[in-house]
């Protein structure tokens, strides 16, 4: 049997395995991995690991996001349901939350962002303090790597 090359290079899966990205350890609790960037689209793709009791900013999306968890619990604190393994989150565009993950987890909570556009973090006030995107989330992810003695790895989807 015989695999066909696709016609057009672009138009070939691509798999970025667990072991082709390090985790990245944000000093926050969180441990992150950009598995996935289209500059083109605005969409990127990120791997979050929280330690319990993690919170973070409120925050909002300028686009939607897509979240599936894999493991642990965890929930916004604007919301009266928590998210658990197994169950996927949408949320649209504009939507205003603050992650909050328990500290009476006994494990890490691991999840799959999907996102569209930026990541706005929100001042007390409403207004806008710092601002996150795809662009801006790779260079991190990189310079992370780089401080904890780890290559930038070539297996991303970029």
């Amino acid at each position: 049997m015989s695999i066909a090359t696709p016609a057009n290079p672009t138009d070939a899966v691509r798999l970025v395995g667990a072991d082709d990205a390090p985790w990245a350890d944000t000093g926050m609790g969180v441990l992150l991995k950009v598995v996935r960037f289209d500059s083109q689209h605005g969409t990127w793709v990120i791997l979050n690991r929280f330690h319990p009791g993690v919170q973070l900013q409120k925050h909002r999306h300028t686009g939607s996001v897509d979240a599936f968890t894999s493991a642990g619990r965890w929930h916004y604190l604007e919301y009266d349901f928590f998210v658990t393994a197994g169950s996927y989150l949408y949320e649209p565009a504009n939507s205003v939350h603050t992650l909050h993950v328990p500290e009476d987890n006994e494990e890490d909570t691991d999840v799959c962002f999907i996102i569209e556009g930026a990541l706005l973090n929100l001042a007390e006030d409403g207004s806008v303090e710092s601002v996150s995107d795809g662009p801006g989330t790779l260079e991190a992810y990189y310079a992370l790597l780089e401080a904890q003695g780890d290559p930038r790895p070539n297996g991303l989807i970029v």
